[in-house]
């Protein structure tokens, strides 16, 4: 478990296919969960209490320095790309491991209030994946109205395009 600057305790693992998250905030914690399921991976994330952002920049950055050897290893494809449904919302995720962080996106949550929070989570939690695990990160809603539907489609996505960009490359014969 590592301390982050706020003070909070965080531990994120990868592996397996189960899926354990608490990150005291039930809605990242189903979007994780679902992430990891539609990435075909098991994901251990704990993150102590704190204030909801802090909440959030924990997982995110946790789950990105857990991912940061294995998206950057020369052995990994290193980049991935997905367009996965939830209900009415479609979004497309594409990713690389790139020598720097950055998150380009046409989702702004922040009037939505999902969870109750005052912020958009998908923003702070994307910015702290990116910071964490150095990507390049690309987020296009395509269609969708209800918040909680485009959550999941950006989360599921995310999950897929993961999995594509932990692949290992193919051999060379």
């Amino acid at each position: 478990m590592s301390d982050t600057p706020t003070g909070l305790r965080v531990r994120a693992s990868l592996g397996g296919s189960e899926s354990a998250v608490s990150t005291g905030l039930p809605v990242l914690d189903h979007l994780l969960e679902l992430m990891a399921r539609t990435g075909g991976f098991g994901l251990r994330l704990e993150v102590a209490p704190g204030g909801a952002d802090e909440e959030v920049a924990a997982a995110g950055r946790a789950l990105g320095e857990a991912l940061l050897d294995e998206l950057h290893s020369s052995s990994a494809r290193g980049f991935g790309s997905a367009t996965v449904p939830a209900w009415e919302a479609l979004a497309h995720v594409a990713l690389e491991a790139s020598d720097r962080p950055l998150v380009v996106s046409n989702v702004d949550l922040t009037p939505a209030h999902v969870g109750g929070l005052q912020f958009d989570v998908v923003d702070r939690f994307l910015r702290e994946l990116a910071e964490g695990a150095v990507l390049t990160l690309h987020v296009r809603l395509i269609q969708g109205d209800e918040a909680a539907n485009v959550l999941e489609a950006i989360f599921k996505s995310l999950g897929a395009a993961l999995a594509q960009a932990c692949r290992p490359l193919p051999r060379k014969e």
